[in-house]
């Protein structure tokens, strides 16, 4: 399979743009790392909130079961403390929810800017990258077949894939002059396809 082109510049041009996708990849999949552990870190309140909320729980039902022992009044003294205490639970599980929607936010942002990041990439780079390789495998495909029938099938490529200037450079009726079968006009429509390749004729 054919990868890189085989004129030295082309192929500089090709591996230099892979290394830019390949850079751009490890930057932004950088980058997302670094915003889950910056997301994760605000866990620590939600901890902290969920910590207090235990504490104060705790604590204030040990104190009404205290309170509750108490003869005659004892029920009564314990009501607040149980208030309290149940305040406490609200406290320990509004701190649990905002470390779960911490969680949730550190797993889906930077999973979405590094989707982003690809996706960009593979509308860009990728299209363009796989049809050179398309192209450039199909014109290598065509070196089993006779010579004269080669260079018409690269001089037809050609005709469909070149810019009009460049056709005209090659002669005044390109499409006349490859369907008359005019040898010299053939092959130089089949060199220009290779050369918008990056190929050497062999």
């Amino acid at each position: 399979m054919v990868l890189y082109a085989q004129r030295p510049l082309r192929a500089l041009l090709q591996l230099v743009a892979d290394l830019i996708a390949l850079a751009w990849i490890y930057l932004w999949v950088k980058v997302a790392l670094a915003l889950r552990e910056t997301i994760t870190a605000l866990e620590r309140p939600g901890e902290l909130l969920a910590e207090a909320g235990s504490g104060v729980s705790e604590h204030m039902d040990t104190a009404a079961g205290h309170a509750e022992g108490i003869p005659l009044v004892g029920d009564e003294i314990a009501v607040p403390f149980t208030q309290v205490g149940e305040a406490g639970t609200s406290l320990t599980n509004a701190g649990t929810s905002f470390q779960e929607s911490v969680a949730e936010l550190a797993f889906y942002l930077p999973l979405l800017v590094a989707v982003l990041a690809l996706l960009l990439l593979a509308a860009t780079w990728l299209p363009a990258r796989a049809r050179w390789i398309r192209a450039a495998n199909a014109a290598g495909r065509t070196k089993k077949l006779d010579p004269a029938a080669r260079d018409r099938l690269l001089a037809l490529r050609a005709l469909t894939s070149a810019p009009t200037r460049k056709l005209a450079g090659v002669h005044a009726d390109p499409a006349g002059a490859w369907r008359s079968e005019d040898q010299k006009t053939i092959e130089a429509l089949a060199a220009l396809e290779l050369k918008r390749l990056g190929l050497r004729r062999r």
